[in-house]
């Protein structure tokens, strides 16, 4: 049986992901600050068919992963599958951003994924066969207004993504790297996205909506299930060939 190490697991995206990856039949570590949210997940998401743990750290600090990354490797053996899923929003007008704000998304967004995947390769957890997984965004690829902090994480994202893939693609160690970049999807962070903007445009949230979806060509925001479903896919062994990519979930708000 497969393990997979889901970061950001406890809710929105990363909850839909180890939701998908467990009906796939993997054993899941969830990873997430808070312990009482990691505990409502673990039961949310258990299954006599698999193993579910929780496991707090905050991926912001390279000691606290090393630690979670040994007792992953305790608690399930393996690790076959990480998900970098762990992430927030950030931004506003540039000039007024707070330097704290900066360091703090690209510390969550950023560097919280060369630290995961940096302390799993280095240990050894992922053997041959295995699958890094980082969400990243459609603003990982183009500019998002009010959103400098969040798009140039992101963008960092997607290039550690393709660097190490070709990387990891002439070593021999027959793992694979990809990103997924979701556009819109309708998660609690996404509401407070909407608020934010709604702030900036000096609108009610329900109007900032409409104006987000009405850039989306498929006119909806994306359903967490169907990120979760790429991520499935690219976690899968039908996958194999796909490395160093970054695959949009976007409702065709992105075509590159």
């Amino acid at each position: 049986m497969r393990n997979a190490l889901i970061t950001g697991g406890t809710r929105g995206i990363g909850k839909a992901i180890a939701a998908r990856l467990v009906a796939d039949g993997l054993n899941c570590v969830l990873v997430g600050r808070d312990q009482a949210t990691l505990d409502a997940a673990v039961d949310d998401l258990s299954s006599p068919a698999v193993t579910v743990v929780g496991i707090a750290c905050d991926v912001t600090q390279p000691e606290q992963v090393t630690a979670m990354i040994e007792s992953a490797r305790a608690a399930l053996g393996s690790i076959d599958v990480l998900v970098n899923c762990a992430g927030r929003s950030g931004g506003g007008v540039t000039k007024d951003l707070a330097d704290e704000l900066w360091r703090d998304v690209i510390n969550t967004n950023l560097n919280s994924v060369f630290y995961v995947t940096k302390e799993v390769l280095r240990s050894q957890a992922m053997g041959a066969g295995g699958a890094v997984i980082n969400i990243a965004s459609t603003g990982g690829k183009q500019g998002v207004i009010h959103g400098a902090p969040y798009s140039a994480s992101k963008h960092g994202v997607v290039g550690f993504t393709k660097a190490l893939g070709l990387e990891l693609a002439r070593d021999g160690s027959d793992i694979t790297v990809n990103a997924v970049c979701p556009g819109f999807v309708e998660t609690e962070m996404a509401a407070q996205v909407r608020r934010n903007y709604a702030k900036i445009w000096e609108v009610t949230p329900e109007v900032a909506k409409s104006r987000i979806e009405a850039r989306v060509p498929i006119g909806r925001y994306i359903e967490p299930i169907e990120v979760a479903a790429m991520v499935s896919y690219l976690a899968s062994t039908q996958a194999r060939g796909v490395t160093a990519q970054a695959m949009n979930v976007c409702g065709g708000l992105g075509n590159y």
